[in-house]
């Protein structure tokens, strides 16, 4: 915990500066309301491999600078985190650019900006930003879903989130077809992957709003794993735990790439780069460059 009592609050801001977050896992992405104390004081304790303090659509506009300040003092006194801690500002013209200006100062690991649609947003949200952060995107309109893949203007933005149900609304789709297997959602899926990993973004896939609907959760992960997806936003920790175990790598996929890396490495240094292994069978470059991407997600 961060604080003891939260009844008995700080007035100011203290001078705690978390450092970097040093892992690479982005197993699961959870939600947090900035105007709940009791979650923000256990941000140093989570098990979510990222934490969204959101200062979006889940706060009234009469709240917003509450929140803000609730950030603020609870990143200002914090010492430690295991999470990447990003904030989800607003749309840069609706209050965004001063909430980053303001938050520059403390130790936290990105910013995320809402209703993304063009690379002049990036670009100025960029000279906004403080140069050790990095910057993330919400994908909720259909101008960034047709042009994800030419937004990385800049090497710190590396995220994007999918707001699913602002992107139906903005393509004029009904928000009911997220069910697991409708061909239109599929779709919308695989886009925003294969668009995010040709620009070199990691590409989050969306919250699953029934958060005591487990097993329909669970089932969206599987799924989603399957297609190629790694990360997923999360509404609190009975979500995080499924997600952190569903997208971990487990034993024997670090075993085999760990076998066929030093295998390869080996074969290698004598010329050879395709050859039959006596416990994986054929082994050559490509099959060489998947281990390696195991190897660096653990």
């Amino acid at each position: 915990m961060i604080f003891e009592n939260l009844n008995l609050l700080p007035k100011t801001f203290g001078t705690q500066r978390k450092s970097a977050c040093t892992h690479t896992r982005k197993r699961s992405n959870m939600m947090l309301n900035p105007l709940q104390l009791k979650h923000l004081n256990r941000m140093d304790e989570s098990d979510a491999d990222m934490i969204t303090l959101n200062l979006e659509d889940a706060i009234a506009p009469s709240r917003k600078k509450e929140a803000l300040h609730n950030i603020a003092l609870f990143l200002s006194h914090m010492k430690e985190s295991k999470s990447f801690i990003i904030v989800r500002t607003n749309p840069l013209h609706e209050g965004g650019a001063e909430e980053i200006a303001f938050l520059n100062d403390f130790a936290f690991d990105a910013v995320r900006i809402a209703k993304v649609k063009t690379q002049s947003e990036i670009a100025q949200a960029l000279t906004l930003l403080s140069k050790e952060k990095e910057l993330h995107i919400s994908l909720e309109t259909r101008e960034a879903f047709e042009s994800l893949s030419t937004l990385r203007i800049d090497e710190r933005l590396t995220t994007a989130n999918l707001g699913i149900l602002d992107l139906l609304t903005s393509l004029g789709l009904p928000q009911s077809i997220v069910t697991e297997g409708n061909p239109t959602v599929d779709y919308i899926l695989s886009k925003f992957l294969v668009d995010a990993k040709t620009a070199g973004i990691t590409p989050i896939s969306f919250m699953f709003q029934e958060y005591n609907d487990t097993e329909t959760f669970r089932a969206w992960c599987e799924h989603e794993k399957m297609m190629g997806f790694e990360s997923k936003a999360c509404m609190g920790p009975k979500q995080v735990q499924i997600a952190n175990e569903v997208f971990n790598i487990n034993t024997y996929e670090i075993q085999r790439a760990r076998h066929i890396k030093t295998a390869f490495e080996a074969n290698a240094h004598k010329g050879i780069t395709g050859f039959m292994d006596e416990h994986y069978g054929f082994i050559d470059e490509p099959i060489y460059r998947d281990s390696l991407l195991i190897l660096n997600n653990i």
